[in-house]
């Protein structure tokens, strides 16, 4: 059975992270969705509340699961049985430091391989950080986030 993990924070879920779980998702017999918990961090929603919206956005997709990990992602992969790690890449700069990320996991886990699949062009502008400074301007992004991500933004702004 090929396992493959797609690692994130997912602060908050955007539509350019389940775009790339859908497409993973078809790659693999199974796809586990995990949001690293970096204590060094500070992060808008908890990791309970990020579950919970993996948990939701995901519960259509009978071959993907949801983790929590503090710790080398690498070192998850390994842990869990998982053959791949995806990565999705929105620009050049996105795509060289997931080509020095994978560099370093392929020197601790040589067995673990790193996928990169490109985000589609209408998402290329979503990341989570912009979704959280777009809301604390006044600014909506509907569409770009599920409504229950959306609402919970709202609330947090």
């Amino acid at each position: 059975m090929k396992k493959a993990i797609f690692p994130g924070s997912f602060d908050p879920l955007t539509r350019g992270h389940m775009d790339i779980i859908k497409r993973a998702c078809k790659l693999f017999d199974e796809l586990i969705v995990v949001i690293l918990n970096n204590s060094k961090k500070t992060s808008m929603f908890t990791v309970e509340e990020r579950i919970s919206f993996l948990q939701a956005a995901t519960q259509d997709l009978d071959n993907v699961r949801v983790a929590d990990y503090e710790g080398l992602t690498v070192e998850f992969a390994r842990a869990v049985g998982a053959c791949c790690m995806v990565r999705g890449v929105r620009s050049i700069k996105d795509y060289e430091y997931e080509m020095e990320i994978a560099a370093i996991n392929q020197h601790i886990a040589s067995e673990i391989e790193t996928l990169i699949l490109f985000a589609n062009p209408q998402d290329s502008f979503v990341s989570s950080s912009a979704i959280k400074e777009m809301v604390a301007y006044g600014q909506s992004v509907e569409g770009l986030v599920s409504e229950e991500v959306y609402a919970a933004l709202l609330k947090k702004c």
